[in-house]
């Protein structure tokens, strides 16, 4: 695996030699520009506009205009030599639980691994560390021309660093989610963890694969044989709001426990239970309503026929 970083981690004054590998790498189809028309390969040439004539790649260096229209060349020995604290340091500031690293603010990773058999002890301190508190090491790296906040963690007992954005790079969210206002009932919030666990059953992450790789693979082969191309086929039009959302929860149920059957969890019954009850809420008050009156007359009519009784007996003589 090739080396993308080379450096120290700092944790108190124990040093760690590390090399920083890529941890992730993502599967795509190489597809190029090309011309329309006849299917020549289109290529991007630099251009220098005082010049008017293309330039070699060795010739190219990074530039800033400021605001006034003044260019500031700046070479890769500017950027090397730039006096950052960070640039072969991944200096550890704090120990922290992940819950209080919002996820919107983790990039890229980085697997850590030893430079030399020197570090395998305090490497392996610092990893056992971190597994027995179960706690993340907030850092900060300087990773080709930008310095990032980072977070130390361990994966598969191997120590990643997972690279950040700056706090004040997440926009914020005002005014994205529903207004306040709405009202979701216990029954739907009960028959939504239930359809939750029924998608949840026997699920394995490692099973996912890239539909959309696979049918651009398709499309490219049969371009190359000459055959059709396979379309997708039409779906019917998705209704535009869910006007019963208590039905759209049991349709959606019912299709997840096909995959599932004979599985019926106790949100579910509860979820049910609560919506029949909703549902006849006023024959149940009249009947009860029903019930109480004829109590009500019931014992009016004995207390009467009893004072009826006791009227009726003659006094005996004093």
């Amino acid at each position: 695996m090739q080396t993308t970083w080379k450096g120290t981690i700092s944790f108190g004054l124990v040093s760690i030699p590390v090399h920083l590998y890529s941890a992730t790498k993502e599967h795509d189809v190489p597809l190029h520009q090309v011309h329309a028309r006849d299917g020549g390969r289109v290529r991007m040439k630099r251009y220098c506009e005082r010049e008017e004539k293309e330039v070699p790649y060795a010739e190219i260096a990074k530039g800033y205009e400021s605001p006034d229209g003044r260019t500031v060349t700046l070479t890769d020995e500017d950027l090397a030599d730039l006096p950052l604290p960070s640039k072969k340091i991944i200096d550890v500031l704090a120990f922290v639980d992940e819950g209080e690293i919002d996820p919107l603010m983790f990039s890229k990773a980085y697997y850590v691994g030893v430079a030399d058999k020197a570090a395998a002890k305090p490497y392996a301190l610092l990893r056992d560390a971190l597994v027995d508190s179960g706690q993340i090491a907030v850092t900060k790296i300087a990773l080709r021309t930008r310095e990032s906040p980072a977070v130390l963690r361990v994966h598969d007992g191997t120590l990643v660093l997972q690279t950040c954005i700056w706090p004040d790079e997440v926009r914020p969210a005002a005014g994205i989610a529903p207004e306040e206002g709405v009202t979701v009932r216990p029954q739907e919030l009960k028959m939504a963890r239930s359809l939750m666990e029924t998608l949840s059953e026997d699920f394995d992450l490692d099973q996912l694969h890239d539909d959309y790789q696979q049918a651009l693979q398709q499309v490219i082969e049969a371009r190359l044989q000459g055959v059709e191309v396979p379309h997708e086929e039409e779906e019917g039009a998705a209704p535009d709001n869910v006007i019963d959302l208590m039905e759209a929860l049991r349709s959606s149920l019912r299709q997840a426990k096909d995959a599932h059957p004979g599985r019926t969890t106790a949100e579910e019954g509860e979820a049910e239970e609560a919506e029949e009850a909703e549902e006849k809420p006023a024959p149940r008050k009249r009947a009860a309503a029903k019930k109480t009156a004829a109590a009500r007359k019931t014992t009016k009519s004995a207390t009467k026929k009893t004072t009826t009784r006791k009227s009726a007996t003659p006094r005996k003589a004093s």
